[in-house]
């Protein structure tokens, strides 16, 4: 036994050898449980007779919402973990080399801009990229006029019948 010393009186701790069901990952006390031997001389301890039954018959653990294995699949009862996580974070001191097609002067010098020169960069660009757009949109509208009036000007000649052919008699190819 191990002893714990509490202010001035001395207090003897027990400790109790547990074990872990195979199937449900329940702790399994002194003088409780199951304990299974397959015929290829594996020992398989459970918690209770139904967990034994589960085991044999080949249920899947992952699937009975109850089990350790279920839980951990699903992330259950681990919100402790997780806001230890975020808070161990710490923030970046910013850019610390350069990144292809920005030197570090570079990136350094945006950063001290100001936001409103930014935002009159942010604004000159976008106005030059609406003006290219709107020049795509003559051109595309300007091309088909003049492709109109070319065919307009050919001779009408010899026409051939384009026609949706279709498979013959049947189902209609079902």
């Amino acid at each position: 036994p191990l002893k714990a010393q509490t202010s001035d009186v001395e207090v003897a701790k027990m400790v109790v050898k547990t074990e872990v069901c195979a199937f449900s990952g329940a702790r399994i006390y002194p003088g409780h449980g199951i304990t299974y031997v397959r015929i290829d001389n594996k020992a398989f301890k459970f918690v209770s007779c139904k967990v034994k039954c589960y085991f044999v018959r080949r249920w899947n653990p992952r699937k009975l919402a109850w089990t350790q294995m279920y839980r951990r699949l699903h992330k259950k009862g681990t919100l402790e973990e997780q806001a230890k996580k975020r808070s161990r974070k710490v923030a970046k001191g910013g850019a610390t080399k350069s990144v292809v097609g920005a030197n570090l002067e570079m990136i350094k010098a945006k950063r001290n801009q100001k936001p409103e020169v930014r935002a009159a960069a942010r604004e000159a660009a976008l106005r030059e990229a609406k003006e290219r757009q709107r020049a795509k949109q003559a051109a595309k509208k300007t091309a088909p006029k003049a492709a109109a009036v070319k065919s307009a000007d050919k001779p009408m000649g010899k026409q051939t019948k384009v026609a949706n052919k279709a498979p013959k008699g049947g189902k209609g190819g079902r």
